[in-house]
């Protein structure tokens, strides 16, 4: 075996799951380059509830949110399947983080709280390690729905492709704040919002690689909203709408996570209560998106779906079944078809680094 070869053996997966629901706080697992296979290596709860992780490129230190009331965001260094915590936890002076990811600059981590309706900003210190959020930007408004969107729920926050950005998707408020992060204080902006359909819900937002679209998934309703980004004027812009669930679908259907392709091609979305994976074909551009086909989840209440580092294959955690389940995909058609599953029990995330 060359030493690319070798390398390319090495990748490691890092899983998330709820301590509170019997989870083993974050496990970490080398994957088998061939066949995509889980092999669990280690795991720690040194951090409560870690539902979201984020790896710092270069693979060298990872990021935990505890969705805990108080709120934190906890770093591990990252051996050779081990994890190490790096500092203490700093709080993100917010309730109920739900995501997270590093700006563009890699110097400072951003958290969306679900439980406050917030986005937290903590600056990193030179080895990596979180200070306590220096910048707290709340949200403001409510829904329809009276039990879900009663207030502001900040579920996800990302910078937009250019780095220029910083997107915070909120299911209570039915919107994508739109922001500009400050490089030198910190400090975000609001410069825009985007209103999606009343009552759907908005939870997890993906670009598309070619820049000019967003894929928004919703939760309260079971669609996705297909927005055209306009990353010169910071400005998002619903365009279409797509169910991810047949017509006709009877029972639960609360949509947690999307992936799209490296090439543009396909999308996919997980889908709780259906337990499914619904597939998207974009091949004749966002804006023409359509569901081919949706295929079983592998498990039950899939809460998040990640595609491994060459788009090849898909990872669902199954949070209430307790596994992670991994899917080869058809080069042809993007169809998953189940290969396997490791059991990670209240499993709620898979990153790769």
């Amino acid at each position: 075996m060359s030493g690319t070869e070798a390398a390319a053996a090495r990748v490691h997966a890092y899983i998330g799951s709820f301590t509170s629901a019997g989870g083993h706080g974050i496990t970490a697992a080398s994957m088998d380059a061939a066949t995509g296979a889980l092999t669990a290596t280690s795991a720690t709860a040194a951090v409560a509830d870690p539902s979201y992780l984020a790896v710092r490129p270069g693979g060298r230190v990872l990021y935990a949110v505890s969705e805990t009331a108080e709120g934190a965001v906890a770093a591990f260094t990252v051996g050779d399947g081990t994890l190490t915590p790096l500092g203490s936890p700093a709080p993100v002076r917010g309730a109920g983080p739900t995501h997270l990811s590093l700006t563009a600059g890699l110097d400072r981590v951003l958290t969306a709280n679900y439980g406050s309706g917030s986005v937290s900003v903590l600056p990193l210190r030179p080895d990596g390690s979180p200070e306590p959020a220096a910048e707290v930007l709340g949200h403001h408004g409510r829904g329809p729905d009276p039990d879900r969107q009663s207030g502001p729920h900040a579920h996800q926050v990302l910078p937009d492709p250019t780095g220029r950005w910083i997107l915070a998707v909120d299911l209570g408020t039915d919107s994508v704040h739109v922001c500009a992060l400050d490089p030198a204080s910190g400090r975000l902006e609001v410069r825009g919002e985007a209103a999606l359909r009343p009552g759907t819900g908005p939870r997890h937002l993906a670009f598309h690689p070619a820049g000019g679209h967003a894929l928004v998934l919703c939760e309260l309703e079971p669609v996705v909203a297909v927005c055209r980004w306009d990353a010169r004027a910071g400005v998002l812009q619903p365009v279409a709408e797509l169910p991810v669930v047949p017509e006709g679908a009877r029972g639960d259907a609360y949509p947690s996570a999307l992936v799209v392709a490296p090439d543009g091609r396909r999308a996919w979305a997980a889908v709780r209560g259906h337990d499914s994976i619904a597939v998207l074909d974009l091949a004749g551009g966002p804006e023409r998106a359509r569901r081919t086909a949706s295929v079983p989840c592998g498990g039950h209440w899939p809460r998040d779906l990640a595609a491994d580092p060459r788009g090849r294959r898909l990872y669902a955690a199954n949070e209430r079944s307790g596994d992670v389940t991994w899917f080869d995909l058809d080069p042809g058609t993007g169809l998953p078809h189940r290969a396997s599953s490791l059991a990670v029990p209240a499993a709620t995330c898979v990153v790769f680094g």
